[in-house]
């Protein structure tokens, strides 16, 4: 069954960063509705990425929202840097490993006018982020452990996923509710009919020759193939 209204997040990360403006204006062609930009710092994950400067090149490169995800320590210190930069949506982590005052890190993203949007790794308990939940405009379910692409879904994730629609529905909050890892055709399916709206992918896209029917497919839809 097609689902028009998921919202679908292409990772940067796995694009082709010797072409990476060709591959955003792929994707953008291809009906992607936001771009996920996740952000490493080789010390919360055992990898590096890019940083502020590259969001900004991103920024001057689509008008899509730009969902950027800090897999950082000291979140609150670089979130001013990445506001500048164009962020649309800034996501920090809970655990104490992050080294940041996560009530005051959400409330400095949603003044500098973004959405705030908090995660969660695997192995952390649903419990850490549920006294945060009213404060949230996005709950992102880590579905594999950050730091690296290509890893396999943790279908026990759904769990959280389905806490994550309960507490929102019993307690009439609004935030979306987020997954990322692993995510395919097959993945995106199952995260969805748990409960996620919006689904972050990137080797399943970008590692394709055709973008489109790369996102029908995690949408539910099926399209004959195009050049997108």
């Amino acid at each position: 069954m097609a689902n028009s209204h998921v919202i679908i997040a292409p990772s940067v990360l796995a694009a082709d960063f010797a072409h990476l403006a060709a591959d955003i204006e792929r994707v953008v062609a291809a009906r992607a509705d936001w771009l996920h930009l996740d952000i490493m710092d080789g010390q919360f994950v055992d990898n590096i990425s890019f940083g502020p400067g590259m969001v900004k090149t991103i920024r001057g490169l689509t008008d899509l929202p730009l969902d950027v995800h800090l897999m950082i320590e000291r979140a609150d210190h670089y979130v001013p840097r990445f506001i500048e930069a164009g962020a649309n949506s800034i996501t920090v982590h809970v655990e104490p490993e992050a080294k940041h005052e996560i009530s005051k890190t959400l409330r400095s993203i949603r003044e500098g006018g973004c959405r705030a949007g908090l995660t969660l790794n695997p192995e952390t308990p649903f419990a850490f982020v549920e006294s945060h939940l009213p404060n949230i405009d996005l709950l992102l379910i880590m579905t594999v452990h950050p730091g690296f692409g290509g890893q396999a879904f943790k279908p026990e994730m759904m769990e959280k996923v389905r806490r994550a629609q309960d507490l929102r529905s019993s307690l009439g909050m609004r935030y979306e509710i987020e997954v990322d890892g692993g995510i395919n055709a097959e993945t995106a399916c199952v995260s969805i009919e748990n409960g996620a709206e919006v689904i972050v992918a990137g080797t399943s896209i970008f590692k394709t020759n055709d973008y489109r029917l790369a996102i029908n497919s995690l949408r539910g839809e099926s399209s004959a193939p195009t050049n997108s």
